[in-house]
């Protein structure tokens, strides 16, 4: 067996993997699309329910998407049994996603809607009024 077998057990390390354990950013993905009458978040939330995860907007036209991934269940049943993990790759705790959002959206109309760990958020747009290219000139 090598040195490195021996210090690392039988699998290498994964620095991607490990950085994805670390980064709610990577643990949470979330796709900002824009179609001609909104903004649609779509974020990827994996065994959150629906009232596990809080959508707000502040006053700064801030969305923010934040909850926490609880480790209660994990840690409940190892106090009953004496389990050994061997892996814990999901990652557990608070999250947070904060994204500006443009002057176009209508912060007073953000809808949600959560199914099978995938959370979509729709903030609409309203019609942004566009300058005229032409104008009369007056003669003095």
């Amino acid at each position: 067996m090598s040195l490195i077998s021996q210090m690392l057990g039988d699998e290498t390390f994964d620095p991607f993997l490990s950085m994805i354990n670390k980064c709610p950013v990577l643990s949470n993905p979330t796709d900002w699309k824009e179609t001609k009458d909104a903004h649609v978040f779509i974020s990827d939330i994996p065994g959150l329910k629906k009232e596990e995860v809080k959508v707000e907007v502040d006053e700064g036209r801030v969305l923010q998407i934040s909850g926490e991934r609880s480790s209660a269940n994990v840690d409940e049943d190892d106090k009953n049994k004496n389990n050994k993990w061997h892996r814990i790759e999901r990652c557990r705790g608070k999250f947070q996603r904060r994204f500006r959002l443009p002057e176009n959206a209508k912060v007073d109309q953000v809808k949600a809607h959560m199914e099978n760990g995938v959370l979509v958020v729709t903030v609409p747009k309203e019609e942004v009024k566009k300058p005229e290219t032409k104008r009369d000139v007056t003669y003095n």
